[in-house]
């Protein structure tokens, strides 16, 4: 099996997982009784926390030879404590065990894409082909598991995501490439530490990781809240699953067939970071505005620019202004970010926004949106990106 198709399945799994606690996480906590404040709380503590989670999970994954050994660690980890919030009860056993495993589960995913990076560069296949894997992945599990829940209780959400994490562990152990930390093995602590220090005194660097994060962090109260709010306005749970599956499918023929073409036009990351921002502006001012059903596709379509044209940017950023030695590093850094401080403020404040105004608390996340894009054009004149 070639190496592109092993980290394929990994992706696979990843967002096999991804694909179903995104959009339906919410639905499984509202039928357990909980508020859309109390939604929030227990979604964006993990993600708060990924700022301290990330850089220490950086270095600890750092300390081993081969890289795919954390990876596995991580995906039992989070299947263990995402298989536990199916038996405990209450908001704090549930807020616990929910940062167990959802802490676990993002930290895999800067993991993986360090992997894949450097081994498509020395084989020469291209990122985004794996990575467009696990977002197909993610498309099947999103409308799998709408058609599921039309027949099947909400408890049917943890029981996929346990068994997705469980089979990414064993293969990750068994499958992925037994590619080393570094050349010359694992580096010392104190170094890893010192690594991160220099990242966070690089103004350029800094500055290209808020502007990614502000604009996917604008994304959380669609990820938290767009599968409630559409079955209030009286979508049903399929239609939900079909509409994200629909975002994704066109987020993965931007990453095949759009994303090589950019790269060989010789348009740049930080002109691909602004034209995400303009989709991610239209796309939640938009929904803010409760479109009907057929607006919503093309709304959609928007996923590509908001989200995978931003993404891939910040990779591309990302690794040519870090440096090569602190790429795992880096890339968590970027992750704890964007993935983390900043759509854990946005979807822990998108829980009272949702009592209180409905879809009208889209219009916060244009105004996130808008800040990472103004943040993007302040990149121009520093530090310029290195060939």
């Amino acid at each position: 099996m070639t190496t592109s198709r092993r980290m394929a399945i990994q992706y696979v799994l990843l967002f096999g997982a991804t694909g179903v606690s995104l959009p339906f996480a919410g639905l499984w906590f509202r039928a357990q009784g909980l508020s859309g404040a109390e939604i929030g709380v227990i979604l964006a503590i993990p993600m708060l926390a990924r700022l301290v989670t990330g850089p220490a999970i950086a270095v600890w994954a750092d300390g081993f030879r081969a890289r795919r050994t954390p990876i596995a660690l991580l995906a039992l980890m989070a299947g263990l404590g995402y298989g536990a919030a199916g038996w405990v009860e209450g908001l704090w056993p549930w807020t616990l065990t929910w940062f167990i495993g959802a802490t676990a589960a993002a930290a895999m995913i800067p993991l993986t894409d360090v992997l894949t990076l450097r081994l498509a560069r020395r084989e020469g296949f291209a990122f985004s082909v794996p990575r467009g894997a696990g977002s197909a992945a993610f498309v099947l599990a999103n409308i799998a598991m709408g058609a599921i829940l039309t027949v099947a209780p909400a408890d049917a959400v943890i029981v996929w995501i346990v068994a997705a994490c469980l089979m990414m562990a064993l293969t990750a152990w068994r499958l992925a490439p037994a590619e080393g930390v570094g050349e010359g093995g694992p580096a010392q602590g104190r170094e890893r530490f010192r690594g991160i220090g220099r990242l966070l005194n690089d103004r350029a660097f800094m500055t290209a990781i808020l502007a990614v994060g502000a604009i996917q962090a604008a994304h959380g109260f669609y990820y938290g809240f767009s599968a409630i709010d559409w079955k209030a306005q009286g979508l049903a749970e399929s239609v939900t699953g079909l509409l994200w599956a629909f975002s994704v499918a066109v987020e993965i023929a931007f990453m095949w067939w759009i994303e090589p073409w950019r790269r060989r036009a010789g348009i740049s990351a930080a002109t691909m970071l602004a034209i995400g921002a303009g989709a991610s502006v239209i796309r939640w001012t938009a929904l803010a505005l409760v479109p009907p059903l057929w607006m919503l596709w093309p709304l959609q379509a928007l996923h590509a620019l908001s989200f995978a044209a931003t993404f891939l940017a910040g990779l591309e950023l990302v690794e040519r202004l870090a440096p090569a030695q602190s790429q795992t590093a880096a890339q968590t850094l970027s992750s704890a970010l964007s993935s983390g401080v900043l759509i854990g403020l946005a979807t822990l404040a998108s829980g009272p926004l949702y009592d209180a105004f409905g879809a009208g608390g889209y219009l916060a996340m244009t105004a996130l949106a808008a800040l990472g894009g103004v943040t993007a054009l302040a990149m121009r004149g520093m530090r310029p990106e290195p060939e």
